[in-house]
């Protein structure tokens, strides 16, 4: 595998992520994440030819699929009854404090 992950990268995707890595867990993650990539690389080199795709990764052989639930319509909460117990609202939504400061 060519293409490595940075430690400026690794930083910027904890600071999305909203963690808070420490210098020795950044060194960790690096070798991590760059680990990942090599075994992703590595797999793509197999040879997949006449490999039927799967939709999920459980079908067992001949096993008959799960049928799907019916969708049907029922009855939702009233929303004036709702509204009228949150602590603010707007009437249509609840009104909630900011909690990201960016």
């Amino acid at each position: 595998m060519t293409a490595k992950v940075t430690v400026k990268e690794v930083e910027r995707v904890a600071e999305l992520a909203h963690l808070e890595l420490a210098p020795e867990e950044t060194g960790r993650m690096l070798q991590d994440l760059n680990a990942i990539l090599d075994y992703v690389a590595e797999l793509s080199e197999l040879d997949t030819t006449g490999v039927a795709p799967l939709a999920s990764v459980t079908e067992l052989g001949d096993a008959p699929a799960p049928t799907p639930r019916v969708d049907r319509v029922e009855l939702s909460l009233d929303r004036a009854k709702v509204m009228s117990q949150a602590p603010e609202s707007n009437g249509a939504f609840f009104k909630v404090p900011k909690v990201i400061e960016r």
